[in-house]
Formats: C-alpha cells, sequence, structure tokens
C-alpha cells in the first residue's frame, strides 16, 4: 500500500499541470461546498442568537389579546385573572426543563421617566420581585440590589440598565440620585448589566423594533411599588431561565398551560402564551437552509464532472502505460496488485483536489464574510466529510480505469512492452 501511495505521488508529481487541471473539478465542487455550508452555519448562529440572545436560555411567558401582549396603558385588566401565587410560582420552578423562573411587571413608558430635561422615550419600566436578576444573566455593574427591606418597606428605590443610566444622566454618576416615574420619586441604588452582553445584529427595520427594547434601556423597580406608580394591580408576566436552550420551547409551553389553568375569563383570546423565540429562529434557519441545500446539490454537480474527469485521465494514463502493466505481468505480477496501483492513484488525485479544496473552501468563506457582512462557521466535521466524499469519488471513477489495466492481455501488453524495446535499440 505505501509503494502504491509513493509510485501515485510520484506518478502525479511528474504531470503536474495534467493531475492539477484533473484535480480541479473537485477542487471547485469542494471548496464550493465547504464555503456554503459555512455561510450556513453562521448565518443559523446569527439567527439563533438575535433571537435567543447571549445563550442565557430566556423565555418570556406573558398574557395575551389574540395576537398581541396586553398593553395596560391603553387596556383595563379583565376580569378573572389572578395574580400570580407563590403555589404556582413554584409549581413552575418545579417543571423538569425549569432552572429558575421569576415574576414582573413591564410597561413601555414614552414620557414617564425623566432625571431633570432627560427622558428615555420608549424605554421600559420593569416591576421585579427579588430573583429576576438572577433568573436573566445581571449582575451589579455598580451599587447595590434591591434587598428585603426594600420590599417589605416598598421603598421608592431604582436600579437603572447601562443604556437607561447614559439616556438620563449623560455620563454622570447616577448613585444616589432621584428620577421620576410617573411623577413619583425613587433614589437610584444600581445600575445593572448582562453577565454576557448581547448585541444584536440589527440589518432592517423590522430587525429595530425586535431588539428596541435591548437597546433603549430599562429602570426597574421593586414589584411591590408598582400600584404606586401605576395606580392598580396587574397581572405579573413570568420570566423562565430553561436548563438548555433545547428545553426553552417545552418550558414555555407547560408554564402558559399551568397560568392559564388558573385563568376564569369569558373570552377566548385573553391567555398566556410563551415567546417561542426558540421555534422562531428553527423556522427562518428551516428556510434559509432549503434555498442553501439547493446551492450544495449544484456544486455537487462538479463534483461529478470532476470524477469523470479523473476517469477519463485515468483511462489515458492506463493506455500510456500499457508497457508497463506488461513488464509488471512478466514477472509475476497479480491483478489484485496492479488495480490497487491504479486505484490507489485515483483516491490519492481525488484526496489532494478534496483537501486544497477544503482549503479553498476556508479562504473563500472568509472572503465572503468579509463582502457580504455574513457570519461564517467552520464545519469540521463537514471538511472531513468533504475528503472522505472526494477518496469515495476517486475509488468509484478510479475502479473502471483500474479494472481495465489489471484485465489487459498479457501476450498484448508484452507485444507492446516489445514494441517499445525494438524502437529503443534500432
Amino acid at each position: 500500500m505505501l509503494e502504491n501511495i509513493r509510485l501515485s505521488f510520484q506518478g502525479i508529481w511528474s504531470h503536474k499541470m495534467r493531475s492539477f487541471l484533473t484535480m480541479l473539478g473537485i477542487i471547485i465542487g469542494i471548496a464550493a461546498i465547504i464555503a456554503i455550508v459555512s455561510t450556513i452555519q453562521g448565518t443559523n448562529k446569527q439567527i439563533e442568537q438575535n433571537l435567543i440572545g447571549s445563550g442565557s436560555n430566556n423565555v418570556k411567558v406573558q398574557l395575551y389579546n389574540g395576537d398581541w401582549t396586553f398593553d395596560f396603558s391603553y387596556e383595563s385588566v379583565p376580569d378573572g385573572i389572578p395574580t400570580v401565587s407563590q403555589n404556582t410560582l413554584d409549581q413552575i420552578k418545579a417543571l423538569p426543563e425549569v432552572e429558575d423562573a421569576s415574576l414582573y411587571l413591564s410597561r413601555q413608558d414614552y414620557d414617564g421617566v425623566y432625571y431633570l430635561n432627560n427622558s428615555i422615550s420608549g424605554g421600559y419600566v420593569n416591576g421585579i420581585d427579588e430573583n429576576y436578576f438572577d433568573t436573566c444573566g445581571y449582575v451589579m455593574k455598580s451599587g447595590r440590589g434591591f434587598t428585603e427591606d426594600d420590599y417589605n418597606n416598598s421603598r421608592k428605590v431604582a436600579i437603572l440598565d447601562e443604556n437607561s443610566a447614559q439616556s438620563l444622566f449623560q455620563g454622570t454618576d447616577p448613585m444616589g440620585k432621584t428620577i421620576e416615574v410617573k411623577g413619583e420619586p425613587f433614589v437610584v441604588i444600581g445600575i445593572v448589566t448582562q453577565l454576557e452582553k448581547f448585541e444584536p445584529v440589527i440589518n432592517s427595520l423590522d430587525d429595530y423594533y425586535t431588539y428596541t427594547q435591548d437597546t433603549s434601556g430599562c429602570v426597574y423597580v421593586p414589584d411591590r411599588v408598582w400600584p404606586v406608580i401605576y395606580q392598580y394591580d396587574e397581572p405579573q408576566q413570568v420570566v423562565l431561565k430553561a436548563k438548555s436552550t433545547e428545553n426553552m420551547t417545552n418550558a414555555g409551553k407547560k408554564t402558559a398551560d399551568l397560568l392559564n389553568s388558573g385563568l376564569n375569563v369569558s373570552e377566548d383570546n385573553v391567555k398566556y402564551k410563551s415567546q417561542d423565540l426558540l421555534e422562531q429562529a428553527k423556522q427562518i434557519q428551516q428556510l434559509s437552509q432549503s434555498t442553501n441545500t439547493m446551492l450544495i446539490w449544484i456544486a455537487g454537480i462538479s463534483l461529478l464532472v470532476g470524477g469523470i474527469g479523473v476517469m477519463n485521465i485515468m483511462l489515458v494514463s492506463v493506455t500510456e502505460r500499457t508497457s508497463e502493466i506488461g513488464l509488471k505481468k512478466a514477472i509475476g505480477a497479480r491483478k489484485s496488485m496492479i488495480l490497487g496501483q491504479f486505484l490507489t492513484e485515483a483516491v490519492v488525485l481525488t484526496s489532494l483536489g478534496g483537501l486544497i479544496g477544503v482549503i479553498v473552501g476556508i479562504i473563500l468563506a472568509g472572503i465572503i464574510s468579509k463582502l457580504n457582512a455574513t457570519p461564517v462557521s467552520i464545519s469540521v466535521p463537514a471538511a472531513i466529510l468533504a475528503v472522505a466524499f472526494s477518496m469515495l469519488i476517486g475509488i468509484i471513477f478510479g475502479l473502471l480505469p483500474s479494472y481495465k489495466a489489471a484485465n489487459l492481455d498479457p501476450i498484448e501488453a508484452l507485444r507492446s512492452s516489445t514494441k517499445l524495446l525494438q524502437t529503443f535499440s534500432g
């Protein structure tokens, strides 16, 4: 086997240009497939990150009126919707897909949060429980978090995220300053940030509206003071931390079912629903993959063309080396040895093409990434599979020429070698 590989490299090197042109179809096909697969994987990761975020596995379960979440700024609370009890929250936390859960209230406020003349128009005011920051993966950047006394005494204290702190205080230290939330004074006691910051990629107006909550800023207050700001109690929403990304969908659906079991409303369209971002990501990914799968099949045609080219050159090589085959048979070479030699040469030729194709594909993926601002993710299994597939092409398309070489008539092969010797001696 090693001797056959050595002879294969020797033959390829002695016909460098012909060998390269033969490998070109394999190189182009493999490079195209690697570039497409890398782009698909990179795009899918971007889609999932844009929708799901930095990997916190959070799922929001909110009260809906039909296809829209309730906006309590304009809609009154329907009868028959109780606040979420501690018992229900404990049941949610006990779900096998859920790692943690928290209750919160939320309003998007356009003219309710001020510090002097600065506001966070379009930002959010969230009334949160003691467990909210841990569930969502937030940590204190400066200052302190809410204490048990803050909740028990309904203190008017607030924590800002980095965006709302910048909007309200324009780079100055907000600690200890007093802001207004719907005309009520709140003392800023801390600034919160995410453990893993998520920067959404915004390529369209739809993306902007999807991620506007992340960029407009948020003010957090204890949920006990929520009635002071908005004058009445509201049904809470739930944020979950699923145990894994794959558990997000089931965790959200089971939580919604638990919350809906406690509703006593006449309207069928009023119910809790989970924000199924994972399912949205999968649907978009499938749409993207269905299109790119067609491109992979088209790229695969060049592999077929490359394989035909390998078979053609190997047939020419058998013809050229008839005398060599005759001499080998004359000294006792078996059919299996000759078949193995030519088949090894075909496999080495296509494997080299596959390796070069993988390298070219990685470079091509990088160029595409820079030109189109498209993320790429190099797939090691795809690269290994591509090289293995190129070897398979060598076996399939090298089999016929190898079989022809192994089954040459020894007399004809020797006659050819004799004529060659006579030519040289004459």
